[in-house]
């Protein structure tokens, strides 16, 4: 297979390092990731300045191409300007942290991913649900393999692509991989606010991931009980049971 890899943690982020180790058993690979972290920009693109690709390499080789942008603008770029071949997959990871339930809204890594399904790529997103940079990657690793290895098979449909969060536990306690739904649950959070040394106040994000509601088959119970969870996502956002309800008000003026 041709793979293309990207991120949003950047390009030099231990995460991506294991991932490319792991899709390199499985066929060629590229890489295009951000030159810096991008965490949380969702599916923004770069749209009012110019895009930049620089080389970038690892241990004297050439690793990939490094871009001032967004995941979602790696995947853009790389696929259609500048890699000799269309990749037959898309793989984004591995992440440092969950991006089950509402996370995965937020996420650049899952937001690589779907542009990867809206150019047509079977495409998948990867996360070790763990923030620490010196966290062990290999276990999330090998999943990204098992999950990468069958993409192609399973043939999802146009714009569904697949997230997977793997927990941070010991190999030894490893419960296996399980498809799961999103889950419900999200953050309460808010801004603490703090004094620069001038005095003036500035606003840092801050808040805890509360449970909204229990779902036995959602991604984040799963990853609570040791399992990989594998969740399809897709794009279309109509609510069609309101488009239902709505149409009885008559909306066509």
């Amino acid at each position: 297979m041709r793979i293309l890899v990207t991120n949003d943690d950047g390009i030099d982020s231990p995460g991506i390092h294991a991932l490319v180790g792991a899709m390199r058993r499985l066929g060629d690979v590229d890489v295009v990731a951000p030159d810096r972290q991008q965490s949380a920009v969702g599916h923004a693109l770069t749209v009012a300045s110019p895009l930049r690709a620089t080389p970038f390499y690892r241990d004297g080789s050439m690793f990939g191409w490094a871009i001032n942008g967004t995941p979602a603008d790696c995947v853009k770029l790389g696929v259609s300007t500048l890699l000799e071949h269309r990749p037959d997959i898309v793989v984004s990871g591995i992440n440092h942290g969950s991006n089950t339930s509402v996370n995965a809204i937020y996420s650049g890594t899952v937001s690589a991913a779907t542009e990867g399904t809206l150019m047509g790529i079977p495409s998948m997103a990867v996360s070790l649900c763990d923030f620490d940079h010196s966290a062990d990657m290999s276990l999330a690793a090998d999943v990204a393999e098992a999950v990468a290895r069958r993409l192609l098979q399973l043939q999802l449909p146009q714009g569904t692509l697949l997230n997977v969060n793997v927990p941070a536990i010991p190999r030894h306690e490893f419960r296996g991989i399980r498809l799961a739904r999103q889950g419900h649950n999200s953050w309460d959070d808010g801004y603490e606010v703090r004094r620069d040394p001038q005095g003036r106040p500035y606003y840092w994000l801050t808040g805890k991931f509360v449970t909204i509601s229990r779902l036995d088959d959602a991604d984040d119970a799963l990853v609570g009980e040791g399992f990989a969870a594998v969740t399809p996502l897709h794009y279309e956002l109509t609510n069609f049971d309101e488009y239902q309800r709505l149409l009885s008000f008559g909306f066509e003026l």
